[in-house]
């Protein structure tokens, strides 16, 4: 075994913590140190954020990482392993083109022949009328009749093996765009591995460095989730068994077979970068000084293409990234100009040679941030229209006072001069280098393609329903989901709750009683909102949607209607007058509610009515029941005004009467609002 091959290691994909977009991975790679301590991890996904790459050693004290970095190589594919669905793919198009063309052949034979048409010979003057050979003529018809239904029944045949192998294609088509994005999509296979070198320096012993094991950790863009429940319940249990699913969709380039998945609700593209606090003082103003390291853009320097532009636009060329599923490549991808830096600040100039600045330490990574690091997709990474022009991007707004570069503007190795063909504003202007090449920016545009898949029913993204805090849910077993941008459901964990089945009915509406269930969430856990598979006794019922929870919290889930509740409703108004001139118009409602219970257990039931409401003092209004007033919650839990609620227990088999009513007593001058309605 040469030294070469003993620097390259192989590493396993071990766990994957998915955010509300993109996901952090776990790799775990083992094996000996050479001596001079490089060591080549193979194995990472082509949509690698290079700036998110972590790497330590486990177990091993005295043996770290000093150096790591992202190195991307190509080599041919294999001729063991062909691309099958691509292969098949390919065929069937050729298939389906000499299919058109054996139609397109059938339909020019049937225009020949249906232009046949009986050619006299020419007649010359002193010849008299001939008479036309009519058996001629039925022999034409009969030989075209005869070719045009053989020619038609083949027309049939083509016209179906046409359709047959277009949907033949359809379908494989699909295949192709639905399979795992882990295989190379080309004949050349682009390889991502982390360069490391491990210090055993500090090792106590030689042989405790002799074979280290070393822990990747990286960020990577396209996958999303969203969380799903089933609940199950015996009637009459005060408890239940409420299931934590989580729907995971992902497309980074590779396939997560076997391994650990924590789903998070936070913001892996928030910035975390710490505020910069500035003294406050008492005396005159002082100007800012300027930053260290920059210098500002020399004057004129619009005049050095004074010269270029004369001579016209230069020939396009033709190069791009392989062809995949989407639109053009963003210019930002081929290095072309980043977004603006927030707080306009100015750009450095060609001409302008920055002082002399402290060296850049070497680092693994940073974190993933917002403010235009390399997981935050921006804007320009957004797919654009086929055929249709990039937009221009805007010029960045005139600074004022003081300059403020940022850090990306600061690092010098990583700028790039703008040429003679970037926009006005740009040209001769050094901007921060676009971190990926076009290849990879294709690659991470079609793994951002999960975001836009359409949600399932009821469902909502975790960072919508968690609010202002941040949740973690770790799954009971490791699960496969594979990069094919589909959604796939993996089973986190059971969450014990407690239940309660309550019934209501408002029979002035609908003489309908409606069973719904309390939860009440009794773990330190807020549970989000999403879709509920509700089973009862072991039989499903419905899908609902559960709203976001918190500690503590009760919510209601509908469970449909009542069928062995039976609810009658009755209404009767007698209208008079009182007073010592008869003055005054009393309408005396009266409501008479019977309730029958069919089922085989007592049951709780809410039975809703109203009575009006009035803001005038001559308006009085006189009730008499036995029902009460609700206590309005906040948002669903507020009801309407003058909602009163009879709460009855019902036991199995057995029925119960309501009497209720009111009086309205109204003033001969006045009315009730649109008309003196009685009902």
């Amino acid at each position: 075994m040469t030294a070469e091959v003993a620097r390259r290691w192989g590493s396993t994909l071990d766990s994957v913590v998915v955010y509300e977009r993109g996901a952090l991975c776990r790799r775990l790679a083992r094996g000996s140190v050479p001596p001079d301590g490089r060591v080549r991890v193979t194995g990472l996904p082509r949509t690698l954020d290079p700036g998110s790459l972590r790497a330590r050693v486990l177990g091993a004290p005295g043996v770290r990482v000093s150096e790591a970095r992202v190195e991307v190589g190509a080599e041919p594919c294999g001729t063991s392993a062909p691309d099958t669905l691509r292969h098949g793919v390919e065929q069937l198009r050729d298939e389906q083109a000499a299919a058109r063309r054996r139609r397109d052949h059938l339909l020019g034979l049937i225009e020949e022949i249906r232009a046949l048409r009986p050619v006299p010979p020419p007649r010359r003057r002193e010849d008299p009328h001939r008479r036309t050979p009519v058996d001629a003529w039925l022999e034409l018809a009969g030989f075209v009749d005869e070719r045009l239904t053989g020619l038609h029944a083949r027309l049939v045949d083509a016209e179906e093996a046409l359709r047959r192998v277009g949907h033949e294609l359809d379908i494989a088509a699909d295949r192709l765009a639905r399979a795992s994005t882990d295989a190379p999509s080309a004949h050349v296979e682009t390889t991502v591995s982390a360069f490391l070198v491990v210090d055993t320096s500090g090792a106590g012993a030689p042989e405790a460095a002799a074979e280290v094991k070393l822990e990747l950790e990286y960020g990577v863009p396209g996958a999303v989730w969203v969380p799903a429940y089933r609940l199950a319940f015996r009637q009459g249990d005060s408890s239940a068994r409420l299931v934590l699913r989580a729907s995971v969709a992902q497309r980074t380039g590779e396939d997560w077979t076997g391994v650990s998945i924590a789903l998070a609700t936070a913001d892996l593209r928030r910035s975390t970068d710490l505020p910069k606090l500035r003294s406050i003082r008492i005396g005159r103003r002082q100007p800012t000084p300027a930053p260290s390291g920059w210098r500002e853009p020399p004057a004129g320097l619009a005049d050095l293409f004074t010269g270029y532009d004369p001579a016209g636009p230069s020939p396009a060329t033709t190069a791009g990234p392989p062809a995949a599923t989407g639109g053009p490549v963003p210019p930002q991808a081929y290095g072309g100009p980043p977004p603006p830096v927030p707080g306009g600040a100015p750009e450095l100039a060609a001409g302008g040679v920055p002082a002399p600045a402290p060296p850049v330490q070497a680092r693994t990574g940073t974190r993933m941030r917002s403010g235009g690091g390399p997981f935050a997709a921006p804007a320009a990474m957004a797919p654009a229209a086929p055929g249709a022009a990039a937009p221009a991007p805007p010029s960045p707004a005139p600074a004022t006072g003081p300059p403020q570069p940022s850090g990306a503007e600061l690092d010098y190795a990583a700028l790039v001069l703008s040429g003679p063909d970037e926009h006005g504003g740009r040209r001769g202007r050094l901007f921060p280098r676009s971190p990926f090449d076009p290849v990879t920016a294709e690659y991470r545009r079609r793994a951002e393609s999960v975001a836009a898949l359409p949600l399932p029913g009821h469902a909502v993204r975790p960072r919508a329903s968690a609010g202002s805090f941040d949740h973690r849910f770790d799954t009971a077993a490791r699960a496969d989901i594979p990069s094919d941008g589909t959604w796939h459901t993996v089973t986190v964990g059971e969450i014990p709750v407690g239940l309660r089945t309550e019934y209501l009915c408002t029979p002035s509406v609908e003489q309908t009683v409606y069973a719904t269930s309390v939860l009440s969430n009794a773990t330190g856990q807020a549970l989000l909102a999403g879709p509920v598979e509700v089973t009862v006794d072991d039989d499903f019922l419905l899908t609902g949607a559960l709203p976001t929870l918190a500690p503590g919290g009760v919510c209601r889930v509908g469970l449909g209607p009542a069928e062995g509740i039976q609810v009658t409703r009755r209404a009767h108004l007698r209208e008079s007058t009182s007073g010592l001139r008869n003055t005054t118009t009393v309408l005396d409602h009266r409501v008479h509610v019977e309730l029958a219970n069919r089922l085989a257990m007592p049951v709780t039931l809410e039975v809703h009515e109203r009575v009006p409401v009035t803001s005038e003092p001559d308006v009085r209004i006189e009730e008499r029941a036995d029902w009460t007033a609700p206590e309005d919650g906040p948002g669903p839990d507020r009801h309407a005004p003058g909602t009163r609620i009879w709460r009855v227990d019902l036991p199995a088999g057995g029925s119960v009467a309501l009497d209720g009513g009111y009086e309205i007593r109204i003033p001969a001058g006045k009315a009730l609002a649109g008309g003196n309605r009685r009902s």
